[in-house]
């Protein structure tokens, strides 16, 4: 069982008169090639003190507003549990049916983040009343309800818990759309009319809304690129947001007393925080905090989540090969997609090869000193997605490993 903290320590982040240990990247990223000498490459490890430090800091950023875990960020299920088991935190995220039906062996308050037509998922859902007591659906559509009742009507199954999702984007004058797209209920009316649909339709119970504000929890603001235009948008959108998430909030909770209304981000945990619309956050990347979470303004994770591969040939002096290294994260094709070199210093991808599946030049000054054998410490753009390339995190606390956490696919587990 991981252990991230021990009763009645206070909630606030570690503090260390010689600063945080990440600072040094001369000791922190060496001691972590020392403690997993004997591991075979590629290995991941999740740092312990770092993990703890990003777990305590969420809750305070959130301004004291309880964080449900997105379960998709993390992928691991001792991680989920231990951070389940600090103060500020309640209840899960899934990103699939099946995944929130195993959950729901263990755990009884999950949200389920995205529509469902896993129709095979639905049967053992609609079958299983403690389950069902247990997951919420996510609805944005009648067609979604539908395709609930072809399952198993009313009065052949238990009645079904759901949570609308409605869109948080900002519609801008002249911009355009800017977030993602999701939901297509946007104004107070679609809401609202959609909310007495579901509210006054048979074997369904309307108990959550959620709204995620994509456009500001999930794009940096310090990235060095355009940063005073994006600030600029995200402020505009903070302001449009706010005002028309409380309307919404008024009108859904005119019809139905809602238990949860959720939104926010691991990006925006002080603003989300801040709107008294909402009675909790999902949040979930900043544990592990993949790369992409660098070029934010507001807050500062430690890289809790890092993974190595060793070096299997030269090409030239100033170019050092690993064995694997192109995980790629899920969004643009960007370069802030890809994996990140943090160590040995001064190594780069090359532009036209990038990080591939079977291997990965690096070229720069770094690579001169590098031998074969040698290993190379990245880090990852998103904290979820890597989880599905390995079968466990060995858990390091100082110079040692301490533990080997299984993911998802290491429990034998695929859900997307």
């Amino acid at each position: 069982m991981l252990e991230l903290i021990a009763d009645r320590v206070p909630l606030t982040p570690p503090v260390r008169t010689a600063g945080l240990p990440w600072r040094h990247p001369e000791r922190w990223w060496p001691r972590l090639t020392e403690a997993t000498a004997s591991l075979p490459a590629p290995v991941a490890v999740i740092d312990r003190d770092a993990l703890r430090f990003n777990a305590l800091d969420m809750p305070v950023r959130a301004g004291g507003l309880p964080i449900r875990i997105a379960t998709k960020s993390v992928r691991v299920r001792a991680v989920i549990d231990a951070v389940l088991r600090l103060p500020g935190y309640r209840g899960l995220l899934a990103f699939t049916l099946a995944e929130a039906l195993w959950l729901a062996e263990d755990h009884d308050d999950i949200v389920l983040a995205y529509p469902t037509a896993d129709r095979v998922a639905l049967e053992r859902l609609l079958r299983d009343d403690r389950a069902a007591s247990r997951i919420t659906l996510m609805v944005d559509d009648e067609e979604q309800l539908d395709l609930i009742d072809s399952v198993a009507g009313p009065g052949r199954r238990p009645e079904v818990r759901v949570c609308i999702d409605a869109d948080a984007s900002w519609r801008a004058p002249g911009l355009g759309h800017i977030g993602v797209f999701r939901s297509p209920l946007h104004e107070v009316d679609e809401v609202a009319r959609f909310a007495r649909r579901v509210a006054e339709r048979d074997g369904f119970r309307l108990v959550g809304l959620q709204m995620y504000e994509a456009q500001i929890a999930g794009q940096g603001d310090a990235t060095g690129s355009g940063d005073g235009l994006i600030r600029a948008v995200q402020a505009r959108s903070r302001v449009e947001l706010r005002a028309r998430r409380a309307r919404i909030v008024a009108a859904v909770r005119a019809l139905v007393p809602l238990e949860f209304v959720t939104g926010g981000g691991t990006g925006s945990l002080e603003y989300t925080g801040a709107d008294p619309s909402l009675t909790e956050i999902t949040a979930g990347s900043g544990l592990l905090a993949g790369h992409l979470f660098d070029g934010y303004q507001a807050f500062d994770p430690a890289p809790a989540a890092a993974f190595a591969f060793d070096v299997v040939r030269r090409p030239a002096p100033d170019i050092a090969t690993i064995l694997g290294g192109g995980w790629i994260a899920s969004g643009p094709p960007v370069a802030s997609r890809q994996p990140l070199p943090v160590w040995p210093r001064g190594l780069r991808t090359a532009p036209r090869e990038a990080a591939g599946e079977v291997q990965t030049p690096l070229r720069g000054e770094g690579a001169r000193a590098l031998r074969i054998g040698d290993r190379v410490w990245l880090r990852l753009a998103k904290s979820g997605e890597p989880a599905e390339r390995i079968l466990s995190y060995h858990v390091v606390d100082g110079e040692r490993v301490i533990d080997e956490l299984p993911t998802y696919r290491g429990e034998g587990k695929a859900f997307l």
